[in-house]
């Protein structure tokens, strides 16, 4: 008999709940069944619930403390998609995940890496046995764009490492929909740490290895975002090469690109547009000098998607069993992008003084 699809509950009604998970649900609505969507107004609830019944009629409307509590009790809801400010979404998803229910909660993973490691603690004691307790992922869609998947295959293909590159001339300005964001202003490094999390992650799913120490100094120049709005880090992998990250704000003349040189090539990824569809260009330099370059236009927050929802069918068929979540997904991996560019800011504060970053490590079924 064929399983039905799981029911999800959105948690948070603004912009990108509009503008990317219900019409990216319903473009997938044979994987899942949107059951309830809340926010913290009636007003903002209604808004979102009356978009998504576009595709599904029967989504229920849900607000404030009672609302929450109505998705909490409801055994029909598998799972949950937390998507709120920076501040408050680990409290919000620790309780959902204590109900019981699975949670994909959206980058970032926490405000700072004292929060992670709380946040670490109160999941890994969830439940007596581990295959009891919920799948906790955090939504990161640079590790599910085909160009990174396909740009890591290309690293391993060059030889050793000689230098990484990371660029970003940011475009955050008056005319960008979450500039006037204030959680993302009162963020513990602003919209360092808020966009930092996106490209450290690609830099990491890049390289295939974390990063063991950085050292960075940092500045405030435009004082229409909040400080700082400039950083420049060197940085070290845990395989011994080193890198340099630089992340500008808001820039007139927006770049982003990834660069990895190799003994045998080179690799590179640079954010860009192809027939009005946005994406990433990966080129190929090769030892003999001949490039090849391709495509992937952005599909990272629908692979992400399907990815979870996949999870959430598996574990629920096999209840009770040791089954291992997409490692992509983890709630760790949300941690150690946040590590990265906690410590970048440390270092900011300390004139460039040598920081390592904390190594977070999520306990597996075997550690417990």
């Amino acid at each position: 008999m064929a399983q039905n699809p799981p029911q999800l509950a959105i948690v948070g009604a603004g912009i990108f709940v509009k503008s990317q998970y219900i019409p990216i649900l319903a473009e997938i609505s044979h994987l899942v069944s949107l059951k309830a969507i809340w926010s913290r107004t009636e007003k903002s609830a209604k808004e979102a619930a009356e978009i998504a019944r576009k595709v599904f009629p029967n989504v229920e409307c849900k607000y404030g403390d009672d609302g929450i509590d109505e998705i909490i009790r409801d055994p029909d809801i598998a799972a949950v998609a937390v998507v709120l400010a920076g501040q408050i979404q680990v409290d919000i998803s620790l309780k959902l995940l204590k109900a019981g229910k699975h949670v994909l909660q959206e980058k970032p993973a926490a405000a700072s890496c004292s929060e992670v490691e709380t946040a670490l603690s109160s999941y890994n004691s969830l439940f007596n046995t581990p295959s009891a307790r919920p799948i906790w992922a955090v939504a990161e869609n640079y590790r599910f764009e085909p160009a990174f998947v396909e740009s890591r295959k290309l690293v391993s293909e060059i030889g050793d490492m000689m230098s990484v590159q990371l660029i970003i001339d940011g475009s955050m300005n008056s005319s960008h929909p979450y500039f006037s964001s204030s959680w993302r202003r009162d963020l513990a490094g602003g919209f360092i740490m808020d966009m930092g999390v996106h490209y450290v992650a690609g830099l990491r799913m890049l390289v295939g290895c974390d990063i063991a120490s950085v050292s960075a100094m940092t500045s405030h120049v435009n004082t229409d975002v909040p400080p700082p709005d400039n950083i420049t880090s060197l940085f070290q992998l845990e395989n011994g090469c080193c890198g340099v990250f630089v992340l500008l704000v808001s820039t007139k003349n927006p770049k982003i690109v990834w660069r990895v040189v190799g003994l045998n090539g080179t690799v590179q990824v640079e954010r860009g547009n192809k027939d009005g569809n946005p994406g990433y260009l990966v080129t190929l330099f090769t030892a003999n000098r001949e490039t090849k370059s391709t495509f992937y236009p952005y599909s990272g927050v629908i692979e992400e998607l399907k990815a979870f929802l996949s999870d959430i069918s598996v574990t629920t068929l096999q209840n009770g069993s040791n089954f291992e979540a997409e490692p992509r997904c983890a709630y760790v991996e949300g941690a150690r992008d946040i590590a990265v560019l906690d410590a970048m800011l440390e270092s900011g504060t300390k004139q460039g003084a040598s920081v390592k970053v904390k190594n977070f490590r999520q306990k597996s079924h075997e550690d417990l």
